[in-house]
């Protein structure tokens, strides 16, 4: 069998994935704003099972990194990682800005995402995954102001999962880990009375 590539993205609202059989993609999109932990095994087996495959058949799994949900990037990158260790494959991180820009047909194209507090994530390319630039926090004014004139921008968080698919099945493991990208801390943090007090030496028990 030709080489078979699972790609997954969870890190905005909806469960997307795609299987890459040769040429040939199959996708599945799943509006959800939470419920993915509970939906993506059973939409992953699905899809294997009317495409003729099973897990075995995989050779490499792509996962976006983000920025975006940080509950949705976990469970994306916690079913990659899981699946690539047990199967001994290759598992392909791509930023989600970088997975943006794959769809764009122009020389220049700023990708530009509401981070809310009144700021974007921003990163610039030259062409699909051709990067300008490290992503970054910018004020939301900022950003608007360094948009190129005549570049295509896009603001939705919404990738093209084919697209990924198609990216992931040739881009190098090495230079694409499968490691959150934030870009900002997550909002989620640990609340300060439930932090554990380091104990001293020859305290305690």
């Amino acid at each position: 069998m030709s080489s078979v590539l699972l790609a997954i993205d969870t890190a905005a609202p909806r469960l997307q994935l795609a299987l890459l059989v040769g040429d040939h993609a199959d996708t599945l999109v799943e509006d959800m704003a939470q419920g993915q932990a509970e939906r993506i095994f059973p939409a992953i087996d699905a899809m294997l099972a009317r495409n003729g495959t099973a897990y075995k058949d995989l050779t490499r799994i792509a996962v976006t990194t983000g920025p975006g949900s940080f509950t949705g990037l976990r469970i994306g990158l916690s079913a990659a990682r899981g699946l690539a260790l047990a199967l001994g494959i290759p598992v392909i991180g791509v930023p989600s800005l970088l997975a943006l820009s794959l769809g764009s047909r122009c020389d220049a194209t700023a990708v530009l995402l509401d981070a809310r507090r009144d700021e974007a994530y921003f990163q610039l390319f030259s062409g699909p995954a051709i990067q300008v630039g490290e992503p970054q926090v910018l004020p939301m004014d900022e950003a608007r102001r360094r948009v190129p004139p005549g570049a295509e921008v896009v603001t939705s968080p919404l990738v093209d999962i084919a697209a990924l698919a198609r990216f992931a099945a040739t881009a190098d493991p090495v230079q694409y880990p499968p490691e959150a990208a934030y870009i900002r801390d997550a909002d989620a943090k640990p609340q300060e009375k439930f932090r554990v007090a380091r104990l001293g030496p020859g305290v305690g028990p």
